[in-house]
């Protein structure tokens, strides 16, 4: 039999329960929010300084020889291509497609998941920034002219 002080304390306990169930319900909506959101794919739009040939060398270099992607599509003449990348989970594919823009080009880079713990179009774009600046140091510069 309980006494009324016990009573009191499980009327007090049963109402934090609730509250508790009531918190930990939000949290996890929240939280499944929060990752499922960013789990959509979208496309990246990037700006370079360079024509669109010189881009295309370095997006070509970076799908065959990185290691990191298995190409699918490397279309020369539209410039367009779509590859694959393994993860721990499931394999994703990204595809790229590069737009003259005047002078300059722009890489259109739409990834089918970008996540918590991985940023599929941010990777790819370090690694086309590090084989642009490889094929730039590569070439031979222009001799001064008199």
């Amino acid at each position: 039999m309980l006494l009324p002080a016990n009573k009191n304390l499980n009327n007090l306990i049963h109402m934090l329960t609730g509250r508790h169930a009531m918190m930990r319900s939000a949290v996890v909506a929240l939280i499944s929010l929060i990752v499922a959101v960013p789990a959509f794919g979208k496309t990246h739009n990037d700006t370079y300084s360079v024509p669109c040939s010189q881009l295309w060398d370095a997006v070509q270099e970076t799908v065959k020889n990185s290691g990191y992607y298995t190409p699918v599509v490397l279309d020369n003449a539209q410039m367009t291509s779509a590859f694959n990348i393994s993860g721990a989970i499931h394999s994703r594919t990204i595809s790229v497609r590069l737009e003259p823009k005047g002078t300059n080009c722009e890489m259109q880079t739409q990834t089918s998941f970008s996540g918590v713990f991985q940023n599929d179009a941010g990777d790819f774009k370090s690694r086309v920034d590090h084989a642009l600046a490889k094929l730039k140091a590569s070439q031979p510069s222009e001799p001064a002219r008199p």
